[in-house]
């Protein structure tokens, strides 16, 4: 409201209106995958063409969506093709890095910027824009710009899947993959940063963004094996998670259990492509009774069809109550700091399969459980 007021902010529906009074035209649509993986870039190309059909005059077009590398070739082309004045403009490729839950933290707060450019012109205009966040700036190519945010995001996933394929080596061998993680992380090449264990990666964008990376690859003729094993690591976490709750449940029809945990990770309220949900849908479909809660992701997750047959509760020490088993599916704080006397005192039997690896093992133990987590060795009561 205030930048309302200052006219520095104003809202509008109309192309024209938008791009008449700008110098610098912003292109922020979903960019959603095709079934195999692809990415649907039909919006891009409509905005473009929106764009192309009221340009009068030189403009910096910039995409901030995620696109496929040469999609801003295409960009160009299309503004080209449908302008009928004749305007010059300058595309420019400018990847977000925005994290769910903290995207105005980051906004404000980058780690760098990147501007793909087709002119020294177009940088400068950039530059001018991101000046007062004092981030450090990467001007480069459009392709290479686009290629970074791809790039970035299946880095991330192949450090997750990297640890989850070590966490079943400690599994295997009664090493601990938290200390093997603190070991690796302390090396300031490395990083701890995304070195931690847990039951696989979700949401809208490492599952999109490796998928769309490996389709890009395969289109340029460069496949790209590494990233269909971060994919196959992904999905194999899940199931030897699954494992696990059989082997020690046995049977799962008509066993109550509970699922602390929806969304995809803590701070959002956000169930795409969330590991929490492919678990709870399967154990309902293996018969079990399962009670859920998650502190933001109930609203969302109760239009789930797998799911909709879940008991949903409105706190986490509800959904214990006569439970055989509690499962860990998201690292929520306010999981952490529960009360697990009680939580104890409300189960039928103490078992907890913490899938994030959020407490710690032979403190589960003196209070009573059987405790299994990731690539750490279970624990049964002292």
């Amino acid at each position: 409201h205030r930048n309302v007021a200052a006219h520095r902010l104003r809202f509008t529906e109309s192309v024209k209106e938008g791009v008449d009074n700008s110098q610098i035209v912003f292109i922020a649509v979903p960019t959603p995958p095709h079934s195999d993986g692809s990415v649907d870039l039909s919006f891009i190309e409509k905005v473009a063409r929106e764009i192309a059909g009221v340009l009068t005059d030189y403009r910096v077009i910039v995409d901030k969506s995620t696109v496929p590398v040469k999609t801003g070739e295409k960009v160009a082309e299309s503004i080209k093709r449908y302008n009928r004045h004749g305007a010059k403009f300058d595309v420019v490729s400018n990847p977000e890095f925005l994290r769910e839950g903290c995207a105005v933290h980051d906004l404000m707060h980058p780690d760098r910027i990147v501007i793909g450019a087709q002119s020294e012109h177009a940088a400068d205009l950039m530059k001018k824009v991101y000046e007062p966040f004092m981030a450090p700036i990467l001007v480069t190519d459009i392709n290479s710009a686009e290629l970074i945010k791809h790039a970035a995001n299946s880095f991330l996933a192949l450090k997750i899947s990297y640890i989850n394929a070590v966490s079943a080596i400690c599994q295997a061998s009664g090493a601990d993959v938290e200390k093997v993680a603190d070991g690796i992380g302390m090396d300031r090449r490395i990083g701890r940063n995304f070195l931690n264990a847990g039951i696989g990666y979700g949401g809208s964008c490492f599952p999109k963004d490796i998928a769309a990376f490996i389709a890009i690859s395969e289109q340029l003729g460069v496949p790209f094996s590494l990233l269909k094993e971060v994919q196959r690591i992904n999905a194999a976490q899940k199931e030897r998670f699954l494992k696990s709750i059989r082997d020690t449940l046995w049977i799962l029809r008509e066993k109550k259990v509970a699922v602390w945990g929806l969304t995809f990770k803590p701070d959002t309220d956000d169930i795409r492509s969330s590991v929490a949900i492919d678990l709870v849908a399967e154990m309902l479909r293996e018969g079990a009774q399962v009670s859920v809660y998650d502190p933001k992701g109930m609203e969302r997750a109760r239009e789930v069809a797998e799911i909709k047959v879940a008991r949903f509760c409105n706190t986490a020490l509800e959904a214990v109550d006569g439970a055989e088993a509690l499962i860990i599916a998201t690292e929520w704080e306010e999981f952490a700091n529960v009360d697990l006397a009680v939580v104890k005192e409300k189960m039928t039997t103490p078992i907890v399969f913490d899938g994030r690896n959020l407490f710690d093992p032979p403190t589960m133990a003196k209070l009573g459980f059987r405790y299994y987590s990731i690539g750490r060795n279970p624990v049964t009561p002292v």
